[in-house]
């Protein structure tokens, strides 16, 4: 029996290669007279630390593999044994009355659907959006002509919202099922390198073929999935979709954060919801060589490093204001759902090789700035869409205005240097004092020049902002017991991102697996 070793903090300059960063970890073994195999070593994380701009380094981890069960090792700082969190498949008891269904087919509904198909559940998938191909043509369609789809869009068909967006599989949630996340994703197709980067990320273009590798498993697996699918009720025991009604067993309901029909539904139904903060804002863009110039202090270095990001906020009193979902070397697109309101979002393809960085400027939203119930929070959400759309020119363009503009109070005022990435430019000048409440477009100045402090030329006064970003998170949660079933029912699994309980594709991933654990733990295999 063998042990995992880890030996952490191992700083070096950049120009450091693979070969030095292994050799420095062989030499810490080594002096700690820790037995290891040579050729287990590997590089198991590696991030920038920018925070000295003269003496930017890597700081890395590295994984090793001792010779012999070590129990106890000795007293080093910055060696450590992994324990390493293995996934065990649970056997329940119970008897599933039907086939498991899962409702969404975004990161918590494909990782719920793999768990459940592996263990011979041969789970239902419905979808109301269409395949990757379907969607990305009604996207396409979308960008090009205004036409919106309101089945298949940004936020609904195969993948989720995550599908058209820089691809971040970060998270604070430190679930050791992270792991089996990342190591299947790099199985489906992602680039190996999200198993070692402090900050991995896929790409929309590569994330397209991932999905559709996810979907071909599942059903080799015995799952089915039903694509351009509109769930309309859900009870326990069945579930109606297309105007059809059928009995099934558990539901696993991961519709994602924007899903307001189902919302809805709930509310008038015997399900309990309650409001949650969210946030709200808008997207920023700077050109990327300056943010690299500014973060790494010499933009040449982005050929070694990536290209940089950045994770700013702020907080004063009960509000906050930060950035979210950046995009480096991104575009900012239209992501609306609904007809008549108009959402933005940001996305980038793995090269990240746009001229434009991008993020959320976002404050957040209270409660009791909404009334704090959960229809009053999607209310607020349509309402600040729609007149988006209208400020806009009713034809899903933007508004959009610069910085200085902003801090004027004069609508527009962007362009020249810095050209807003939407639609390929489909903006219109609008003033952002006026579209939103008064406490959000009031801290979102507090914001800008806070951020401008930190990074050089933030606030600048023709950097452009165009909005309306609103779907951030989840403004709701559909409560669920300790095991996971939603309150008052018995067969209905509240899910990932859109039921409340993630944020992001690694969190909402993670919160498929734990439904599909917890239904596997309480049912038989044999169905």
């Amino acid at each position: 029996m063998s042990t995992k070793i880890i030996v952490e903090n191992i700083r070096v300059p950049v120009t450091a290669q693979d070969g030095e960063i292994l050799d420095i970890a062989r030499g810490r073994l080594t002096a700690a007279g820790i037995p290891f195999r040579p050729q287990s070593l590997r590089i198991r994380r590696r991030s920038v630390d920018a925070r000295h701009q003269k003496k930017i380094t890597f700081v890395c981890s590295v994984m090793a593999q001792s010779e012999e069960d070590v129990g106890r090792l000795p007293t080093l700082e910055g060696v450590k044994v992994c324990r390493e969190e293995s996934l065990v498949i649970p056997v329940g008891k119970e008897r599933m009355c039907g086939r498991p269904v899962v409702v969404g087919f975004g990161p918590a509904g494909i990782f719920c659907s793999l768990l459940l198909a592996g263990a011979g559940l041969c789970p239902l998938v419905l979808e109301q959006g269409g395949s990757v191909r379907e969607r990305a043509a009604a996207v396409e369609d979308f960008m090009r002509t205004g036409r919106l789809n309101l089945q298949s869009n940004i936020q609904f068909g195969a993948g989720g919202a995550g599908t058209f967006s820089d691809g971040k599989l970060t998270t604070r949630i430190g679930d050791g099922k992270c792991d089996f996340v990342l190591e299947t994703l790099y199985a489906l197709g992602a680039p190996e390198d999200i198993l070692w980067r402090a900050k991995p990320h896929v790409g929309t273009d590569i994330l397209q073929n991932v999905i559709e590798n996810a979907d071909r498993r599942i059903r080799r697996l015995g799952g089915e999935i039903r694509y351009n699918t509109k769930v309309e009720a859900v009870g326990d025991g069945w579930i109606a979709a297309d105007g059809e009604k059928f009995a099934c067993g558990p539901v696993v309901l991961a519709i994602g954060h924007s899903a307001r029909d189902i919302y809805f539904y709930l509310m008038r139904s015997a399900y309990t919801l309650e409001a949650k903060p969210f946030s709200v804002g808008v997207r920023a863009e700077h050109l990327q060589e300056e943010l690299d110039e500014a973060l790494y202090g010499d933009p040449a270095l982005a050929l070694r490093l990536g290209h940089s990001e950045y994770q700013l906020s702020w907080r004063q009193g009960e509000r906050g204001v930060y950035t979210f979902c950046m995009c480096p070397g991104g575009e900012v697109v239209a992501a609306a759902s609904e007809a008549g309101g108009v959402v933005t979002n940001g996305m980038s393809r793995h090269a990240r090789d746009g001229k434009n960085g991008n993020a959320a400027v976002a404050v957040s939203v209270l409660p009791q700035d909404f009334g704090g119930d959960p229809a009053g929070a999607i209310r607020f959400q349509q309402k600040l869409e729609q007149a988006a759309f209208a400020a806009g020119g009713g034809d899903y363009s933007a508004p959009c205005q610069s910085v200085g503009a902003f801090y004027a109070g004069k609508p527009g005022g962007y362009g020249g240097r810095i050209d807003p990435s939407y639609g390929n430019g489909r903006v219109q000048p609008a003033d952002f004092n006026v579209l939103l409440p008064d406490f959000v477009s009031d801290m979102l100045k507090v914001g800008l020049h806070r951020f401008g402090r930190k990074i050089i030329g933030y606030d600048a006064p023709d950097v452009p902002l165009t909005g309306i970003e609103t779907r951030t998170s989840a403004p709701v949660r559909i409560l669920r017991r300790a095991d996971l079933v939603a309150v008052g029912h018995d067969l209905v699994y509240p899910c990932g991102e859109g039921a409340g309980y993630a944020g992001g594709i690694m969190s909402a991933a993670v919160d498929g697996m734990r439904v599909a654990l917890a239904i596997l733990a309480r049912f038989k295999r044999n169905v």
